[in-house]
């Protein structure tokens, strides 16, 4: 089995005459910008959580099921738009989905209720998959030697949104409403998408088939490579705690335990700036020591993380070092697997939709798991729930070897 820095080699062959437009740094630096704007709406009504229970007479832990819907929505447009990258020209297809988006979020600003919201974000994050059209992109183009940390980089701005959706969500939500949260992430998602289609190249599509025969792909792909499949596993575990602990936090701290507003909750998630300083840091150590052992560091760092949560109920400076601990734990864990997904097949489209597809999966089921757990046994729940993702995504990959 080749280890994880031979993966590399496996990238799909690159055109230097198509290149051109994808290989600047301006290029690089407008992938990642649109991917924070996009990325933010996954998690817009998290930190909203509270205002939306409150203009719609309920608790706030009875909508917490919507910061799931969203994430479902999202696993749902993976599956069937990112393998695209590898059949059609991105260019229409960023563009359209960017429409597609902006339309959704306007109609979540407005919805009457509950339900109407919940459909809204849904749409809204399955149309929002522009960020996993582009990384294949990007590591396909990138020099061999520099190819984690060029997908570093896009990963920066993908854990730079969701850190602006909790910190600038909750204080927009604060002083314009929640509505007005969504009414604004149309307007800059429709601005970045379309700027971002304009400047992508007019690429022919690397692979022949239906539309979505990608989807058709995906179980004999996952099966005859066990690094994707390892790969989507523990990214699923990784990615299930941190979205149990993340998404529930603003019950944690609005609620008795802290009694904060949903602005200063809000600012809690400047934490989540460890994610973009760790992700250029975690793509250079991927291409000089190889992933196996990056992950394997990320999910110590987040084992030790789970109980500095579970004091965080009580004592805030340990909620602020469990903070900074299971960001970088989920970035550095992210740019090894994705790493390894984008490298290790033919079809790096499709193996990206598994692999992304797999994360947000286990993310969305840990966050349904959260809510009754936070409503039944309170913060302690949440960890319980957040340890139980993070071992189930380490173990059940130890019987298949070593990386």
């Amino acid at each position: 089995m080749p280890s994880a820095t031979t993966t590399h080699q496996a990238a799909p062959v690159r055109d230097p005459a198509r290149e051109r437009p994808a290989s600047g740094t301006l290029f690089l630096l407008l992938i990642a910008v649109c991917t924070a704007v996009t990325a933010a709406n996954i998690y817009l009504a998290a930190p909203l959580l509270p205002l939306i229970s409150h203009d719609f007479g309920t608790t706030p832990s009875a909508v917490a099921w919507i910061a799931s819907v969203a994430q479902l929505g999202y696993a749902a447009g993976l599956l069937f738009f990112a393998p695209l990258g590898d059949r059609v020209n991105r260019r229409p297809l960023v563009a359209w989905l960017s429409v597609a988006t902006t339309v959704a979020l306007l109609a979540a600003a407005v919805a009457p209720g509950t339900a109407a919201l919940a459909v809204a974000v849904f749409v809204a994050a399955a149309a929002t998959v522009i960020p996993q059209l582009l990384v294949p992109l990007v590591a396909a183009r990138a020099p061999a030697d520099r190819r984690a940390r060029h997908v570093a980089a896009v990963i920066a701005g993908l854990f730079t949104g969701i850190v602006a959706a909790r910190v600038l969500g909750g204080l927009a939500g604060q002083g314009l409403g929640w509505r007005w949260v969504f009414a604004g992430s149309a307007v800059l998602t429709l601005a970045l998408g379309l700027a971002t289609a304009l400047a992508l190249p007019s690429d022919r599509p690397a692979r022949q088939g239906g539309l979505f025969s990608g989807i058709a792909e995906l179980p004999g792909l996952l099966r005859r490579s066990p690094e994707l499949r390892r790969s989507c596993i523990r990214q699923a575990g990784m990615f299930g705690a941190w979205s149990a602990l993340w998404t529930s936090l603003s019950l944690l701290l609005t609620g008795p335990a802290y009694d904060l507003s949903t602005a200063t909750a809000g600012l809690f998630g400047l934490f989540g700036l460890t994610a973009s300083v760790v992700a250029p840091l975690a793509g250079g150590l991927v291409d000089r020591f190889g992933a196996a052992r990056v992950v394997g560091t990320a999910f110590v760092l987040a084992a030790v993380a789970i109980p500095l949560f579970w004091l965080g109920g009580h004592v805030l400076p340990a909620l602020f070092a469990a903070a900074i601990a299971i960001h970088a734990a989920l970035v550095a864990s992210h740019v090894a697997n994705q790493t390894v997904a984008l490298t290790t097949t033919t079809a790096p489209a499709t193996a990206n939709t598994a692999y992304v597809v797999s994360g947000f999966a286990g993310g969305a089921l840990a966050s349904a798991a959260a809510g009754p757990a936070f409503g039944h046994w309170g913060w302690a729940g949440v960890c319980a729930v957040a340890g139980v993702w993070l071992a189930l995504g380490w173990a059940t990959t130890m019987r298949t070897g070593r990386r």
